[in-house]
C-alpha cells in the first residue's frame, strides 16, 4: 500500500509534518515495541507521505529517533518535576526515585530508546541533551545539592559531591527500571512495593540516619 500523495506544504507546515511524523514514530514504537519496526517507510505510511518526504526533516532512521529519545526525555523530565512537590528534601527525592522507575514501568519503549539503546553522540551532544541542568538528571542533581545542604547525608559521601550522590541513586533506580523494561514476564513480587522499598533502603544508605 502506498500513501496517499499530499500536496506541497505550504509556509508554516513544514514544522507540523515534522510533528506528525516524530509522532507516528512514537506510535509506532509503542505498538511493536520494536526499534527495527519504526521504518522509515513505515512512519511514512503512517503519515501519509513518501519516504523522500521523511528524509527531508531526517537525515535517516536513527537521527528519527534520536530525536523521538530527545522528546521522550522531555516527558520524562515532566514527570519527574510533577512528582517533587514535597517541602522535605528527604521524601522529594524518595518520589523522585518512585517516578522514576513507575514511568519506565509505564512507558517501557520509550525507556528503553532514552536508556537502553546507542546512539553515535559525543560526549558534550549527550552533556546538553541529556543531563542539562532543564533535564531529569538536572533535577536530581539540584535535588542532592538540597540534600547534602541539609547535613544529613554520610560525611564520607557529601564531601565527594552532589554528582557523585546523584549518579549513585540513579544508577541504583535505573537498574530496577531496566529489568523491570528488559524481563516485564518474570515472576515479580508486588511492584509498588519493590519500588518503594528500594528507593528507601537507597536512600538510608545516603542518610547519617533515618530520619523519623
Amino acid at each position: 500500500m502506498t500513501p496517499s500523495a499530499r500536496t506541497r506544504a505550504r509556509r508554516g507546515e513544514g514544522d507540523r509534518l515534522r510533528d506528525e511524523i516524530l509522532a507516528a514514530a512514537s506510535d509506532l514504537l509503542v505498538e511493536t515495541a520494536s526499534e527495527d519496526a519504526v521504518s522509515i517507510r513505515a512512519v511514512a505510511q503512517r503519515v501519509g507521505v513518501t519516504p523522500p518526504s521523511i528524509y527531508r526533516h531526517f537525515a535517516d532512521k536513527d537521527r528519527l529517533l534520536l530525536e523521538v529519545c530527545h522528546r521522550s526525555f522531555d516527558r520524562f523530565a515532566a514527570a519527574l518535576d510533577a512528582s517533587a512537590t514535597d517541602e522535605d528534601v528527604v521524601a522529594r527525592m524518595a518520589s523522585l526515585g518512585r517516578a522514576y522507575v513507575h514511568y519506565a514501568i509505564d512507558h517501557p519503549e520509550h525507556y528503553r530508546i532514552m536508556f537502553m539503546a546507542r546512539y553515535d553522540l559525543s560526549a558534550q551532544e549527550y552533556a546538553e541533551e541529556m543531563v542539562s541542568d532543564e533535564t531529569s538528571f538536572g533535577l536530581l542533581l539540584r535535588t542532592t545539592e538540597e540534600l547534602i545542604a541539609t547535613g544529613r547525608v554520610r560525611p564520607d559521601l557529601a564531601e565527594r559531591g552532589p554528582l557523585h550522590l546523584g549518579i549513585l541513586f540513579w544508577s541504583t533506580v535505573h537498574g530496577l527500571a531496566s529489568l523491570l523494561v528488559a524481563k516485564p514476564g518474570l515472576p515479580w513480587p508486588d511492584r509498588d512495593l519493590l519500588v518503594t522499598d528500594l528507593v528507601g533502603a537507597v536512600i538510608r544508605g545516603l542518610l547519617v540516619e533515618i530520619p523519623g
